[in-house]
């Protein structure tokens, strides 16, 4: 959990985007996947404080997001600008460019999951220059 935490701040600096309200990553589980050998899956939940954002980025990893509460804006590079409320899904390849991820609103946190299948030991989050 600090490590993901910590890759959120170096990235937040990394792109030049410091923001008062960061979102909040917590890690649920980290499972080597035995029958898929050199993978891992990771579950995060996010929370973004009201009008909180990311700064673009990517995951090299196929990456599942499901709403809990709130709402949340998604985009990946190429893609439509999407609204997800509670019991929504996005889906993001492992190629794909984050452009947009940020809360609807200004006034009312929002929190998902976040499922990653990912080489293990990968980084969770690689900043991408705008």
């Amino acid at each position: 959990m600090k490590k993901i935490k910590l890759m959120l701040v170096l990235l937040f600096l990394s792109t030049g985007t410091v923001m008062a309200q960061e979102p909040k990553v917590t890690s649920l589980i980290s499972k080597d996947l035995t029958d898929i050998p050199g993978k891992e899956v990771l579950m995060i939940e996010v929370e973004y404080p009201p009008g909180g954002a990311d700064p673009i980025h990517r995951h090299n990893a196929p990456a599942f997001v499901y709403v809990l509460e709130g709402s949340i804006v998604m985009q990946v590079k190429g893609g439509k600008e999407v609204t997800l409320t509670p019991g929504q899904t996005f889906y993001e390849g492992r190629d794909d460019v984050h452009v947009v991820g940020r809360n609807a609103s200004s006034t009312k946190p929002a929190k998902f999951l976040v499922l990653l299948v990912k080489d293990k030991g990968a980084l969770v989050l690689v900043p991408v220059p705008e």
